[in-house]
C-alpha cells in the first residue's frame, strides 16, 4: 500500500482547494456585497495611471465611496487627492529581491505580490465591485482580484489596456515558456470576470476571437482639464519653467534685464499688462515617453533633429524648435547623454518632469505633439495622443496597427514610420510658421470643430449601466 506514493494525498489536497473555491463561489452568489463602495485597483503606480484615476473620479461623482488601491510613488492629480469620496490605499512594494536565478526571482516576486495585494484587498471595507486595471501587470493581479471578489461577494470588472504576455514577449520572445504561461493565465482568469472593458474595438474583437471574452470598448477620452491654455496662463507656465530650463528663456537671455517679464515664447506688455506672443519665437513641440528600451529605440525626435537642421541650413524658412520630452524612466539619463552630444544650432531639447497640473497646461500651449508609442500587441491606443487632442493639439504619431482608430492621417495629424519621414513632416508643417495658413492650422481647426466626447460623458454611457445608476 505504501507504494502508492504521495499522489492520493496530492489529489485530496487539490480536491479540497476546489471544494473550498466552490463553497466561496456559492457564498458569493448568495451574499450582497458593500452597496455603494467600489475598489479601483492597479498593481502599479497610481500617479502614473490616469485612466484609473478617471475611473475613481467618475465613481465618486456618482456617489460611490472609492478605495483607490495601488503603489503610491508619483502624486496623483489634485482632484483625486481632494475628493472626499476617494481614499488612497497603498500596496506595499517589493524591492531588493536579488537571490538566485532570474526565474526564481520572478516566481518569488509574483508570490510575494500576490500575498501583498490579497492582504490589502481583504483589509478594505467590503466593496460591491472591484474594478481592476489589467495591465500592468495581469500576473498576478487578475487571479488575486478574483479571489478577493469571491471573499467579498463582489463583482469583478477588468479594464484591459494591453496584454501582459505581449509585453513579456518583447524581452523573452513569443515562444518562451513564461510568455506562454502568462497568455494561458490571462485567458483563463479573464473569463472569470463579470464584465470587461477595453480601450479599442480591435482589442474587443481580439478578446472575443482568441479568449472568448466579451468586452465593451471604453475609449480613452481627455479629462475636462485638457484644453487649450489661455495666453496669460501660458506665459505664467513658461516663466515658471524658465527658472529651471534654459529653452524657455529668451534666446538672448543675457541681454534681457533680470526683471523682464518675458520667456522664449511670450512677453507681457509693460504698459497694458497684456500677454503677447514673442516675435520670431521658436515652435514648441512636445512628446512624452516612459524611457523604456523598446519605446526609446523609436526616439525619432532625436534621430530626426539633424535632418531638420539641414533643412534650415539649406535655406528653408523654418523656425527654431524647442522639443520638450516629458516623463521618466530607466533610460532617461542614457538618452540625455545622447542629446548632449548632438550639438544642435536650431533645436533645443528639454526633458523635464512636470507636475500633474502643469502637464495639461503645457499641452494646451504647444504647437505640435509627437507620439512615439508603439503597442506590443498592436491593440491599444496611446493616451498621450488622447490628451493632446483634448487640447486641440495636432499630432505626428508613429505607425502601428490600430492607430487609425484615433489618428486620422491628414485630418487631425500625420502618421510616420521612421525618423526621415518625421523630419519631412516637420518641414511641411512648420514652413512659414507661425502663419495661420497651412496644414498645422487646419489640423487644429479640425480638432476644435470635432467636439470630442469627454471622459465623463463616455464613462456615463458605457460603465455606469454596468453598475446601476445610484447617485
Amino acid at each position: 500500500m505504501a507504494a502508492a506514493g504521495p499522489w492520493p494525498g496530492l489529489w485530496a489536497a487539490l480536491w479540497a482547494v476546489v471544494a473550498a473555491l466552490l463553497l466561496l463561489l456559492l457564498w458569493r452568489r448568495r451574499r450582497a456585497g458593500g452597496a455603494g463602495r467600489v475598489c479601483v485597483a492597479v498593481l502599479g503606480d497610481v500617479g502614473r495611471s490616469p485612466r484609473m484615476q478617471y475611473h475613481a473620479l467618475a465613481l465618486a461623482r456618482h456617489g460611490r465611496e472609492v478605495a483607490l488601491l495601488g503603489y503610491v510613488r508619483d502624486r496623483p492629480h489634485r482632484d483625486v487627492l481632494s475628493c472626499q469620496n476617494i481614499r488612497l490605499v497603498p500596496v506595499a512594494e517589493l524591492s531588493g529581491l536579488r537571490v538566485g536565478p532570474k526565474l526564481l526571482q520572478y516566481v518569488l516576486k509574483v508570490l510575494v505580490q500576490s500575498v501583498q495585494l490579497l492582504y490589502t484587498l481583504l483589509r478594505i471595507d467590503q466593496p460591491s465591485c472591484i474594478l481592476l486595471q489589467q495591465n500592468p501587470p495581469g500576473l498576478p493581479s487578475i487571479a488575486v482580484a478574483w479571489v478577493a471578489g469571491l471573499w467579498w461577494g463582489s463583482k469583478l470588472i477588468i479594464d484591459w489596456h494591453n496584454y501582459g504576455y505581449s509585453i513579456m514577449s518583447l524581452t523573452h520572445g513569443r515562444s518562451h515558456p513564461l510568455v506562454l504561461i502568462a497568455k494561458w493565465y490571462e485567458k483563463l482568469f479573464g473569463r472569470l470576470s463579470d464584465y470587461n472593458l477595453c480601450v479599442t474595438d480591435a482589442m474587443k474583437k481580439d478578446l472575443w476571437v482568441n479568449f472568448k471574452i466579451k468586452a465593451v470598448t471604453l475609449y480613452d477620452r481627455p479629462a475636462s482639464y485638457f484644453k487649450e491654455t489661455p495666453l496669460d496662463l501660458q506665459h505664467n507656465l513658461f516663466m515658471k519653467l524658465a527658472k529651471d530650463y534654459e529653452p524657455f528663456r529668451p534666446r538672448y537671455y543675457r541681454a534681457v534685464s533680470p526683471g523682464a517679464d518675458r520667456s522664449a515664447f511670450t512677453h507681457r506688455d509693460g504698459s497694458s499688462g497684456s500677454v503677447l506672443k514673442a516675435r520670431g519665437r521658436p515652435a514648441l513641440l512636445i512628446s512624452s515617453t516612459s524611457w523604456t528600451g523598446w519605446e526609446s529605440l523609436l526616439f525619432s525626435i532625436v534621430l530626426s533633429s539633424p535632418d531638420y537642421e539641414r533643412f534650415i541650413e539649406e535655406g528653408a524658412e523654418l523656425p527654431a524648435l524647442v522639443c520638450v520630452i516629458t516623463g521618466k524612466g530607466p533610460l532617461k539619463d542614457y538618452y540625455n547623454g545622447l542629446i548632449q552630444k548632438l550639438h544642435l544650432k536650431h533645436i533645443q531639447i528639454c526633458t523635464p518632469w512636470l507636475e500633474a497640473e502643469d502637464y495639461p497646461l503645457l499641452l494646451g500651449s504647444a504647437d505640435l505633439g509627437v507620439c512615439l508609442h508603439k503597442s506590443s500587441s498592436g491593440l491599444d491606443l496611446p493616451m498621450k495622443v488622447v490628451d493632446m487632442f483634448g487640447c486641440c493639439l495636432p499630432v505626428c504619431a508613429i505607425h502601428f496597427e490600430c492607430l487609425h482608430e484615433l489618428v486620422k492621417h491628414n485630418e487631425n495629424g500625420l502618421i510616420f514610420r521612421d525618423s526621415q519621414e518625421l523630419a519631412k513632416q516637420l518641414k511641411m508643417l512648420f514652413l512659414d510658421f507661425p502663419s495661420l495658413e497651412g496644414k498645422l492650422h487646419s489640423f487644429r481647426e479640425n480638432l476644435r470643430e470635432s467636439r470630442q466626447l469627454r471622459w465623463d460623458q463616455s464613462w456615463d454611457q458605457t460603465v455606469l449601466p454596468l453598475l446601476g445608476s445610484r447617485e
